[in-house]
């Protein structure tokens, strides 16, 4: 007797999960996220620190900041700190982005009101340690060095720098270069704490298993970041997107003698998910242009040629502003005709999308999102990114709908007013086996760098 086969039904609309929201004491907002059967919960603190408060030659000096906080504070020394963090299972990390400063902490349940007490002194009252200064400077260092190394970091570092007008912050790398990173000091560290990193416009977010002990962790957070305070406190202004170079419609090669492989980044500026035009459209042309195997970049070099293991494309939106890169690596001996036929596909897609292009995204877009939410830590990502990006807390539950609801035309509208075939490329490999035949596909100079 045969089995009939199952019919499959469409998925049931997915929400992002609803943040009931507070505020603090010192006026800092609390966003919070039950998300059933994560124990460990996620805490956020997001204080927006625009990069374009740093002093001119000291680029890099809120990335080290935020890398110092939990380097001994006035009642904890560094050790003594990292003990008390491990005895409590919690993990912490700080860095920065274009428009703010963000500690993120994992935590079991049981132990969030020590978790959050070691995030506010950390927060409220770090000292710097002289010694620690130095050291984590000469980590950065190190760092910089590793990173040229990579042809994937070298390619979009040197894209950062075609891209932007020098004068702007997003021309240098978010945690500075060699000359800025050996001109800090410690004091300079000091300052930068003291001015800018206070409660004032600063978001908590908290996602975990809140089931019925909801008041317990609002009263924990208002025990301890609800007392945060710093008189001296600057807030930054907002940031505004970055002024694009005169000259950056350009190729550039950064030599890497004996390459066997040269690493591709074409870029454009690019809307941050605040666009007027709404964001929903952008992630599903990145899937169905170089989000897959089997999406249009792909489907010619890789598949077809055989000249690469991947190329992705995607929009990267900042806090204000964005990029459009497309990004991957071919073989040395086909760098010229690879290079040639992905900028023929990206101007392409500039004439349309297709109906199955604009469903295979949409499914793609919409249908994976509770997996990508699934976890507290994702959840809390999510909502510290909307929180400093200033978007509504609903944002992601609207956004989702909207793609559900995408059709042709907003496909084409967002990537024509992206991609106006004004390309910034850079190519990381040897310089004298690709310039030749890049002079002869490209049009325009081609740009050689060192290392």
């Amino acid at each position: 007797m045969s089995t009939p086969r199952p019919t499959v039904s469409p998925p049931r609309p997915w929400a992002f999960p609803a943040a009931e929201e507070h505020v603090l004491d010192n006026g800092v907002r609390v966003l919070l996220h039950d998300v059933p059967g994560q124990h460990v919960l996620s805490l956020r603190v997001v204080v927006p620190v625009s990069l374009a408060v740093e002093p001119a030659g000291l680029e890099g000096l809120a990335a080290m900041t935020a890398r110092l906080l939990d380097e001994g504070t006035a009642r904890h020394g560094p050790e003594e700190f990292a003990q008390l963090m491990e005895r409590h299972g919690m993990a912490l990390g700080a860095g920065v982005s274009d428009g703010g400063l963000l500690v993120d902490v994992d935590v079991p349940r049981s132990h969030l009101r020590t978790a959050s007490s070691l995030v506010t002194q950390a927060l409220a009252e770090p000292v710097f340690p002289e010694a620690e200064v130095r050291r984590i400077l000469r980590t950065r260092l190190a760092e910089i060095e590793q990173e040229r190394a990579s042809a994937p970091h070298r390619a979009l570092r040197e894209l950062a720098r075609t891209l932007w007008d020098p004068a702007d912050r997003a021309a240098t790398p978010t945690a500075g270069t060699p000359e800025s990173i050996g001109s800090l000091t410690r004091d300079d560290v000091a300052g930068f704490h003291r001015s800018r990193v206070g409660p004032q416009g600063a978001t908590v977010v908290l996602a975990g298993d809140l089931s019925g002990d909801v008041g317990s962790a609002l009263a924990a957070l208002d025990a301890t970041l609800g007392r945060w305070s710093n008189d001296d406190h600057e807030p930054s202004p907002r940031p505004v997107p970055p002024r694009a170079a005169a000259d950056r419609v350009r190729t550039v090669v950064v030599d890497r003698p004996g390459a066997v492989q040269t690493e591709i980044s074409v870029g454009c500026p690019g809307p941050d998910r605040s666009t007027t035009h709404g964001w929903a459209p952008h992630p599903v042309v990145s899937f169905v242009l170089g989000g897959s195997p089997t999406a249009r970049v792909d489907a010619v070099l890789r598949e077809e040629k055989g000249y690469t293991y991947g190329i992705r494309t995607s929009f990267r939106p900042r806090v204000a502003g964005g990029t459009f890169v497309a990004q991957g690596s071919v073989r040395s001996e086909v760098t010229a005709e690879a290079t040639g036929l992905l900028l023929g596909i990206l101007d392409g897609a500039r004439e349309g999308f297709t109906e199955g292009e604009l469903r295979s995204g949409t499914d793609y877009v919409s249908r994976t999102a509770p997996g990508r939410y699934a976890t507290a830590d994702a959840v809390a990502d999510e909502s510290a990114s909307l929180a400093l990006e200033r978007l509504p807390v609903d944002f992601t539950t609207r956004n989702l709908r909207a793609v559900s609801e995408l059709t042709l035309e907003d496909l084409d509208g967002a990537y024509r007013r992206t991609a106006t075939g004004e390309w910034s490329v850079v190519l990381v490999g040897d310089a004298d086996r690709i310039v030749p035949d890049l002079e002869a596909v490209l049009s325009g100079p081609v740009g050689t760098v060192g290392r």
